[in-house]
C-alpha cells in the first residue's frame, strides 16, 4: 500500500483510535492500528481490545490501494511529533511501513492484516438517533457514579432502557452502590422495544472523547449484546456487560419530607473547603441542618476541625446528617441551575437531590454515620 495523507487529519484520527488500544498486550496484534487504503481516495484506521472496536475513515491521496497493520501507540507518537502542515507517505512492503514526512523517515515493523480481529457485529435491530448535545449530558451526568468494582461487573456501565411513563421515555442510569444517577430524556424514534443494555465503562469514556467533535446527531444501533454508534466519519462499536442491571427505581425515595433548597455553588465551596482538612478513610462530611442555616463540619483525628455555615431554605426539624464528601461535590458539580432541591429523611435513609421536578437528572445519595 501507498498513501499520502495531510499530518493534521491523521494525527486527528490517530489520537481517536490508538486510545482505545491497551497499553500491555498478550496478543501483538491487538497493539497495532489498521490502515486500509482504498482506491477511491481514503484510508481507514481501525482499533480493538476485542471489546471495543473503533473505526475511522481520512481523505487521503492513494497511490496503491492495500492494508497492514502498524503499532499504533508508536505511530501517533511519529505523528505527533512531525512539524505541522506535512504531508506524510506511508508506504507499507515486505513486512515493513516506510513513513517520510520532509526530511524524517521511520521504518516501523508491520503484521499482516489478515491476522487483526474484527468485532462480528451481527444484526443490530434497534436502530436511532440521539442528538450528540443529549448524548454528552446523559454520559455526563451519570458517569461519575458507574462502579469501578470488577466483582459486580453489572454495575460498570450505564445502564440504558426504555420506559412508559406518562410519555415513553429513555432513561440511562449509574450506581456504585452508595449513590445513584439517572438522567430522562424523551424516547428517540425506533427505541420502542429496545433491550435493556449495559455500555461499558471503556465504550462510555471512548464515546465521550468522540462526541466533543461531533454536530448533529449520532446514529445508535444495538442487539441485546452488542451497541454501535455512528458519528460521521467514526463509528465505535462495543460489546455490550452480560448481567442484569438492579431494579434501582426501588432505592429512589418518594417519602423524604424534609425538604433543603440551596444555592448549589455556594453549597459546593462549603463541603469543598471543609472537606480539605479529610482524611483519606473518612471523606465525611457532617450537615447540621436548622432553620435557614447549615452548618457544615468535618472532624479527622488526624488534621483537627474545620466549619462553615451556609445560608438555606430548610423550615423542617433540625437534625445531624452525614455525607462522604467526593460522592456530594460529584453531584452537585452537575448541577446547572440556580437552586437544588436536596430532599430528606433521616440520618440513615437515601437522599435524593435534582434541580426541580422538572429536570431530566436526579440523584440518589447514602448517608455515611458522622
Amino acid at each position: 500500500m501507498k498513501a499520502t495523507i495531510e499530518r493534521a487529519t491523521l494525527l486527528k484520527a490517530l489520537s481517536h483510535v490508538q486510545s482505545v488500544v491497551e497499553r500491555r498486550n498478550t496478543i501483538p496484534i491487538l497493539s497495532n492500528v489498521l490502515l486500509e487504503a482504498s482506491a477511491d481516495g481514503g484510508v481507514k484506521l481501525m482499533a480493538t481490545d476485542l471489546d471495543l472496536q473503533i473505526v475511522e475513515t481520512i481523505g487521503a491521496a492513494v497511490d496503491t490501494p492495500g492494508a497492514i497493520t502498524v503499532p499504533a501507540h508508536t505511530l501517533f507518537d511519529i505523528a505527533r511529533k512531525l512539524s505541522e502542515g506535512s504531508q506524510v507517505q506511508l508506504t507499507a512492503a515486505e513486512g515493513k511501513m516506510l513513513i517520510v514526512a520532509g526530511r524524517a523517515r521511520f521504518n516501523l515493523q508491520t503484521l499482516p492484516r489478515d491476522d487483526f480481529p474484527v468485532i462480528a457485529e451481527g444484526e443490530l435491530p434497534t436502530r436511532f438517533e440521539l442528538p450528540a448535545e443529549t448524548l454528552k449530558q446523559i454520559i455526563d451526568k451519570t458517569r461519575f457514579a458507574i462502579s469501578t468494582e470488577e466483582t459486580r461487573y453489572y454495575l460498570n456501565g450505564i445502564f440504558l432502557h426504555v420506559s412508559d411513563d406518562a410519555t415513553p421515555v429513555l432513561k440511562a442510569a449509574a450506581t456504585d452502590g452508595h449513590r445513584l444517577a439517572r438522567v430522562t430524556v424523551p424516547r428517540p424514534d425506533g427505541a420502542e422495544g429496545m433491550p435493556d443494555v449495559i455500555i461499558p465503562r471503556k465504550c462510555v469514556a471512548e464515546l465521550r472523547k468522540l462526541l466533543d467533535e461531533v454536530d448533529g446527531s449520532v446514529e445508535v444501533s444495538l442487539s441485546p449484546t452488542k451497541i454501535r454508534f455512528g458519528m460521521g466519519a467514526a463509528i465505535l462499536t462495543s460489546k455490550l456487560i452480560d448481567g442484569t442491571f438492579p431494579d434501582y427505581s426501588r432505592v429512589i425515595p418518594t417519602g423524604n419530607d424534609k425538604l433543603l433548597k440551596i444555592d448549589p455553588r455556594s453549597f459546593e465551596d462549603g463541603v469543598d473547603r471543609v472537606a480539605t482538612i479529610a482524611s483519606e478513610k473518612t471523606r465525611a462530611v457532617k450537615m447540621a441542618l436548622e432553620r435557614d442555616k447549615i452548618t457544615l463540619s468535618v472532624t479527622s483525628p488526624e488534621n483537627g476541625t474545620a466549619a462553615e455555615e451556609v445560608s438555606g431554605d430548610y423550615t423542617s426539624l433540625p437534625f445531624e446528617i452525614g455525607f462522604n464528601a467526593r460522592y456530594l461535590l460529584d453531584i452537585l458539580g452537575q448541577i446547572e441551575g440556580d437552586t437544588v432541591e436536596i430532599h430528606l429523611a433521616d440520618a440513615a435513609a437515601p437522599t435524593l437531590i435534582r434541580e426541580n421536578d422538572k429536570a431530566p437528572a436526579l440523584y440518589v445519595l447514602m448517608p455515611m454515620r458522622v
